[in-house]
């Protein structure tokens, strides 16, 4: 799995004109699977998410976790996370999961979120071309992959 971590000070997902997901101070979450892709993966991504201390303490230091700064995760779907431009200038996503396999782990990482989270935890819509509206704090944004964490 991959994921790309942005710590926001807000963070909303809209389909069409409807917003189905919206968060306060956190994390948004883009969120790709992968075919090699299982449950391990994802709860090794989430546990690494909900820990990392990207978060400022009292003196300035990125020092604090999710949990500690009573954070938020938005969760959005993103398969082009596995976009392979190795070949000529079109992507091709052939090494991300298949729709069902990567909705099955989408909605277990959620699930794993709102364990730690309850109600601060907010997704998109799968499958949806949804715009994702954010305010960046930092600029702080990290990339993950279960492949080399």
């Amino acid at each position: 799995m991959r994921a790309i971590v942005q710590r926001v000070t807000s963070a909303h997902v809209q389909v069409g004109e409807r917003i189905v997901g919206s968060i306060g101070q956190g994390y948004l979450i883009l969120l790709g699977v992968g075919h090699d892709d299982d449950s391990r993966s994802c709860a090794r991504l989430w546990h690494k998410i909900e820990n990392l201390r990207i978060f400022e303490d009292e003196e300035g230091k990125t020092n604090l976790s999710l949990g500690q700064v009573e954070g938020e995760v938005l969760i959005v779907s993103q398969f082009t996370l596995f976009a392979d431009c190795k070949k000529g200038n079109r992507p091709s996503f052939t090494k991300a999961a298949p729709p069902e396999q990567s909705e099955e782990l989408y909605r277990q990482f959620i699930a794993l979120a709102r364990a730690s989270l309850g109600d601060r935890t907010a997704s998109g819509e799968f499958g949806a071309v949804m715009d994702v509206h954010l305010v960046n704090h930092g600029p702080f944004t990290i990339w993950l992959d279960t492949e080399i964490l």
